[in-house]
């Protein structure tokens, strides 16, 4: 285990330099990139390196698709397309906890929380660098008004459909690792099933993180350009930004630390209704 574990924090290392060679990565990025990914890795063997690597590569080449079509977006958002050690906590900090206690336990149900953290983060990420795309104005998951592109807790048809192929993405792989991996199938019964179960967990917890944004999340206001926005305390302009609704520690970081963390118990949940 030590030398899986040096391994493990090497190669996340470099993945996490090579994250910030191509811009994915702030250097406090490489530095959260590297502490999960060294525990995932170091824990969770090549399986969980896959599910990793899926959600990473996917959700960085996707964050640069189409981008000066989302620059416009940018002031609404707390934060760019590189990651910083927040977002990548945030992201995958709770993946890496379950891959852990996996490890340590060698309960399955670990495991299937470990996928569905990540089938969560992909999900969101999908929805969020596509949804933005949508060529219908997104509509508030609450109550079904019509909001700005980018406004927190707003989605689209076609962003919820990008949440769906981002879960099923990564419970594609998670079906290639339970396949390969004694461990898993063995103990996982029924995987085709496992992976329906795991890619509606992701997308669900996905939905909730869309209804911690438009209800408590917190949300700015500038005054200068009159928009609301994630940022503060400062928005894009330099203005300084007010609040203007929800929990002042709810930012986006914690929504989808929380988003994730459901995501994981649904992964879980759902595995022993199997």
């Amino acid at each position: 285990m030590f030398w899986q574990l040096i391994l493990g924090f090497s190669l996340a290392g470099v993945i996490g330099y090579l994250g910030y060679r191509r811009q994915a990565l702030s250097r406090s990025g490489v530095a959260g990139a590297a502490l999960t990914g060294g525990l995932i890795f170091g824990f969770g063997g090549w399986s969980g390196a896959a599910l990793l690597l899926a959600f990473f590569i996917s959700s960085s080449a996707l964050s640069r698709f189409k981008e000066s079509q989302k620059e416009n977006l940018a002031e609404k958002f707390s934060k760019g397309s590189q990651r910083d050690l927040s977002q990548a906590l945030a992201n995958g900090g709770v993946a890496a906890m379950c891959i852990v206690f996996y490890a340590l336990t060698g309960q399955v149900a670990w495991w299937a929380a470990f996928a569905a953290a990540l089938a969560t983060a992909n999900a969101d990420t999908w929805a969020t660098e596509l949804g933005v795309l949508s060529r219908t104005p997104p509509r508030l998951v609450t109550n079904g008004r019509e909001v700005e592109v980018g406004t927190s807790g707003g989605i689209t048809f076609w962003g919820t459909g990008a949440a769906t192929v981002g879960s099923l993405f990564i419970a594609l792989i998670a079906l290639l690792a339970i396949l390969f991996d004694p461990n898993l199938h063995t103990r996982i019964p029924n995987p085709p099933l496992f992976v329906f179960l795991l890619t509606f967990a992701g997308l669900l917890a996905s939905l909730f993180d869309s209804l911690l944004g438009a209800t408590v999340q917190a949300i700015y206001y500038c005054d200068v350009c009159q928009k609301e926005t994630e940022r503060h305390p400062t928005h894009r302009c330099g203005a300084p930004t007010r609040r203007r609704r929800g929990w002042p520690w709810l930012d986006n970081d914690w929504v989808n630390f929380l988003a994730t963390l459901v995501g994981a118990a649904l992964g879980a949940g759902l595995l022993a209704l199997l």
